[in-house]
């Protein structure tokens, strides 16, 4: 599913005062602790390739708050392949705390302006602060169009990035100096409707990390010692060795606040249901991660299983020795191995990924299949003669679906190709932090019969991409596999049914605006009219 991007990750570190580092980072200084936030950004590297950056918190400086960010990746940015560069950014930017970010745009130019974390200067401590943002807002116009009505106020970007962080600054500038930073934020946070999680560091080396009332963006944290630290994943944490049973999930609607007198943790926002991105654990998410208390592993084995059932009782594809599974790497490759062990017949690597082919998600059109031929290179030895179930996390536009799907065929050898997709088709935009914005450049939506995926839909879906035949799960098939009660769950983008107000609004305009050009190449949320009913 490379045509399919997440927007980006988040991560913080904070080392409380102590007369001894951490035992997790005894050649860390606590005055040095920022060094180890490039390292937890390389692990979350899989949420956002385009750009990567840190602010960092030192009162020994005369900056305060040091931001530093770049298009590019983590190693790139901060000159990971560089001793001496990287160890000269390493000093210049040290800090007793630092949050940092990965990037892939949902909104907003792939420049370097819209780079994260936003930094706002202030010659008072509490107004000068630096955050950064994993989500979107549904009701980003409605936001947008508010401020810009109430006085002289100026947006350089059209990100809603931009948006909370002036909302930030113009609630830090109303009443006392002495105001917790919680309850500013939970004073800006309640006109948010969409998803999120967020680090924010001030001047006064104070942090504060939040999560959105629904839990749809993931926020991991952990405290051992004089070390904290929070991430998107639970990867990045348990690789700077803390315990997994000191790694938790912050809870929906709430917020963590970290000051040299310790840690806080409280609720900042009612939480009555949960909505957690399903996507999180069958794509987007590090495969070792534990996001909620559930295995991203252990999720996507489980469809690999509901795959081999579907198959069994189908009983129409012969399982004979010239039958093989393949995986579209990497993400689908537990699937798969769990599929072809139910089912009894070999899962092999058909396809190889070239990791250094570039990033073909910031490409358009011809450029992009080009990129994604590049990507995957067949192998003859496995394929040739085969009849191959392919197994893919999802197909959304079926832009890479379709290319992979002919180096197969013709390059590989293979006799039939069997399609078989770990997830319900992708049916509606997504409007909290995933690249897909409007019905028509979904694959799906097109073959549904009255809004049902029936055989003859799937036949023809089939037909168009080039392979013999193809499955997906059913909707039901999502919730067994996580764990989690399909209430419990955003499936917004696989039934239509969005878990906020502004979100189903959004999808209403989508519907609107099926098969007019006109609404093509911009996003669905930039061509809505804000309601000032909902602005108050």
């Amino acid at each position: 599913m490379s045509e399919l991007h997440h927007e980006c990750g988040v991560a913080a570190i904070y080392h409380l005062p102590s007369s001894e580092p951490s035992p997790l980072c005894p050649e860390q200084g606590p005055q040095e602790i920022s060094r180890l936030l490039p390292r937890m950004l390389q692990d979350i590297q899989n949420r956002g390739q385009l750009a990567a950056g840190m602010t960092s918190f030192s009162p020994d400086r005369a900056n305060l708050l040091d931001t530093m960010k770049d298009v590019g990746t983590v190693a790139e940015v901060f000159r990971l392949s560089h001793r001496g560069k990287s160890e000269a950014l390493m000093q210049e930017y040290a800090g007793r705390a630092a949050i940092g970010h990965v990037r892939y745009a949902t909104c907003g130019r792939e420049d370097r302006n819209y780079a994260q974390p936003f930094e706002r200067q202030h010659i008072h401590k509490h107004k000068w602060f630096s955050f950064c943002f994993n989500g979107q807002l549904a009701n980003y116009s409605s936001l947008r169009a508010k401020l810009l009505r109430e006085g002289e106020h100026h947006l350089a970007r059209d990100t809603d990035t931009e948006i909370i962080l002036h909302e930030l600054g113009r609630e830090l500038s109303t009443g006392e100096p002495g105001r917790d930073i919680s309850d500013i934020f939970a004073k800006v946070a309640s006109q948010f409707d969409g998803a999120y999680s967020l680090a924010f560091l001030n001047a006064r080396g104070e942090l504060l990390l939040a999560r959105d009332p629904l839990g749809i963006k993931p926020l991991c944290y952990a405290l051992e010692g004089p070390l904290f630290a929070a991430a998107s994943e639970s990867v990045a944490l348990l690789n700077l060795g803390f315990e997994p049973d000191s790694i938790r999930s912050l809870l929906p609607g709430h917020l963590i606040v970290v000051r040299p007198e310790g840690v806080k943790i409280k609720q900042f926002a009612p939480s009555t249901r949960t909505a957690h991105c399903f996507f999180e654990w069958i794509y987007f998410a590090n495969v070792a991660s534990t996001l909620d208390e559930r295995s991203v592993y252990l999720s996507r084995t489980r469809l690999g299983e509901e795959l081999a059932r579907m198959e069994i009782a189908d009983n129409k594809v012969p399982l004979d020795r010239d039958t093989i599974v393949v995986p579209v790497p990497d993400t689908s490759k537990a699937a798969a191995d769990a599929m072809a062990y139910e089912l009894g017949i070999p899962s092999r690597e058909g396809l190889i990924r070239n990791r250094y082919s570039g990033r073909s998600f910031i490409e358009g059109g011809r450029a992009r299949v080009a990129k994604a031929a590049s990507k995957y290179t067949p192998l003859r030895e496995v394929l040739e003669g085969k009849r191959v179930f392919l197994v893919e996390d999802s197909i959304v536009r079926s832009t890479t679906m379709k290319v992979l799907l002919d180096r197969i065929r013709h390059l590989g050898g293979a006799k039939e190709i069997h399609v078989r997709v770990a997830c319900p088709p992708i049916v509606a935009p997504c409007f909290y932090g995933i690249d897909m914005s409007t019905i028509d450049e979904l694959f799906a939506p097109k073959f549904l019969d009255d809004g049902l995926l029936t055989e003859e839909g799937q036949r023809r879906m089939a037909a168009t991409l080039g392979c013999d035949s193809l499955r997906y799960l059913p909707v039901s098939s999502i919730a067994r596999a996580i764990d989690l009660g399909e209430d419990q769950l955003c499936q917004a983008c696989i039934t239509g049914e969005y878990p906020t107000e502004h979100g189903q609004r959004l999808y209403n305009i989508a519907l609107q605006n099926m098969g007019q050009s006109a609404a093509q190449g911009s996003r669905t949320y930039e061509q809505t009219t804000p309601d000032p009913s909902h602005l108050a």
